[in-house]
């Protein structure tokens, strides 16, 4: 089984209870089910692809606005890392609202901020309306395309997702390709505003999340549906009651007062019934929203709040650590490889294929490749997922001596390759916590990589603003990067010797 930290995003499953009743759902592993996938495929390629052809855009951000490079990057930055940070508080929406409705409000926002942009007087501007509108509008419509992947699928679900998250590599080759063509005939401005546009499907993609379960009507406890009475009308006036035979006997022009009396108060008291009928609608619609807010924000407090014991975990400790310093090496060379092959001359040569899409590309065949070796029964995932982080620190430390179009192209696709290990993740977390801990560790997981994308590319461009080198830029995220893969052997040292202790402790007491 494999996927990837664009793959699974934050278990909310339902209880139990309900996971029996959606088993024999018909479109579980079928059906609609495909459906999601190809809604959870473009919303890769809108939110994620598009995210990893930012650079494009930041070397138009460059030349247009003349600020540092280390600040320009903080725009393309704050758009990555909040789509990731705000992954555990999109939850509260997804157990409140659903997943349908917050996709679809997320696309809405991610295109309010790409169109609000195109208008940007300045770099600052760029960090509310690119950095925080569209990078929270690209949250919510992401974490639900995961979502309902997971709840569509059981047998079939790591084929799900691994055909979901496709999406990534193919919209980092197709929005680079189109942005630079867009930025080439209209200008960036103009690009971001068509870019919006294109975002509006994100739309269309969460209108398709249909929830396994239709919601049925509104029922009051017991299930028992609100008595409504029905509404008196002249005839059965005249027909029903007394006054009505007394009318048959005595229809004199005197009795027309009376009707027209007994018509006045009928008319006012069906107003009544109706204002409190529609008073009782409110009442009740406002008591079972406020109940399913409650009953939400339980569930999510619990599952985030309620994981401060993986702390205690010195291993998950690591691994976060390293999360902390992975991903920022992955995303760095997105950001700025762009500006990179402009100062090398090479501008000509990455237009007729970009080094960026060669690392999504490459990334795709990494995470299938990576992906299936350690399913093999003789292989060790841990293994395979070290060795996968020691080539991608390897390439990163190399990138800076290529000066040539070729060794960077062989590079990039050494880290797209390596970066496949982002599929083993999920497998790696699991046997540190637990299956019952997988959720909640994972989306801490996945908000450390969230950190680690907000600030990685801002010190890139930093320590290029005081060295005029992208160089030290590599050098010194390689070190830190390599930081915490040590963390990561030191414990594994420790708890390989404490086994081995334990083992000779009972042994002798045996």
């Amino acid at each position: 089984m494999y996927t990837s930290h664009e793959d699974i995003g934050y278990d909310f499953e339902e209880d139990p209870k309900d996971k029996k009743t959606m088993k024999p759902h018909p479109n579980i592993d079928g059906g609609w089910a495909w459906m999601m996938v190809l809604s959870s495929f473009f919303v890769h390629i809108l939110v994620m692809g598009s995210q990893m052809a930012l650079g494009v855009l930041n070397v138009e951000w460059l030349e247009e606005f003349h600020q540092s490079r280390g600040l320009t990057a903080w725009v393309s930055s704050l758009s990555m890392g909040i789509t990731l940070i705000v992954g555990p508080f999109i939850g509260l929406f997804i157990n409140t609202c659903g997943c349908r409705l917050t996709a679809t409000l997320g696309g809405l926002v991610n295109s309010l901020g790409w169109v609000l942009s195109a208008y940007a007087a300045n770099v600052h501007y760029l960090f509310i309306t690119f950095g925080v509108t569209a990078g929270l509008g690209s949250g919510m419509a992401y974490l639900p395309a995961v979502v309902m992947v997971g709840r569509y699928f059981q047998k079939r679900r790591a084929l799900a997702q691994g055909l979901s998250t496709t999406g990534t590599g193919f919209g980092a080759f197709l929005m680079t390709v189109l942005l630079k063509y867009l930025c080439a005939e209209y200008g960036w401005r103009n690009a971001m505003f068509i870019q919006g546009a294109v975002s509006l499907n994100l739309c269309v993609c969460g209108a398709l999340m249909r929830p396994l379960s239709p919601g049925k009507g509104t029922t009051l406890p017991g299930g028992k549906e609100p008595r409504v009475l029905p509404a008196c009308s002249t005839e059965s006036v005249k027909s029903a009651g007394p006054l009505g035979r007394a009318e048959e006997k005595d229809g004199g022009p005197g009795n027309e007062e009376t009707l027209c009396d007994l018509q006045a108060q009928e008319r006012q008291g069906q107003a009544r019934h109706r204002k409190s009928v529609c008073a009782l609608r409110v009442l009740k619609t406002m008591s079972q929203l406020t109940v399913r807010v409650r009953k939400g924000f339980g569930d999510w407090y619990s599952g985030y709040f309620g994981a401060s014991s993986l702390f205690t975990n010195r291993m998950f400790v690591a691994f976060l650590l390293w999360a902390l310093f992975a991903y920022s090496s992955f995303v760095i060379p997105f950001i700025h490889l762009p500006e990179i092959v402009n100062l090398y001359n090479l501008s000509e040569q990455n237009d007729a294929f970009p080094l960026t899409s060669i690392i999504a590309i490459v990334h795709i065949f990494g995470k299938v490749i990576l992906g299936m070796v350690a399913d093999l029964p003789c292989i060790s995932v841990w293994n395979v997922f070290l060795l996968a982080n020691f080539t991608l620190v390897l390439s990163i430390f190399i990138l800076p001596s290529m000066h040539t179009y070729a060794g960077l192209a062989v590079i990039c696709a050494l880290i797209g390759f390596s970066s496949g290990f982002f599929s083993l993740m999920p497998v790696v977390t699991e046997d540190l916590v637990g299956i019952e801990h997988l959720a909640n560790a994972y989306g801490i997981i996945i908000c450390a990589n969230g950190i680690s994308a907000l600030l990685g590319p801002p010190f890139a461009g930093w320590i290029f603003d005081i060295t005029q080198k992208y160089d030290f830029s590599f050098y010194i995220c390689g070190l830190l990067y390599m930081v915490g893969i040590l963390s990561l052997l030191i414990q594994s040292c420790i708890q390989i010797i404490e086994r081995s202790r334990r083992k000779y402790i009972d042994g002798a007491h045996v």
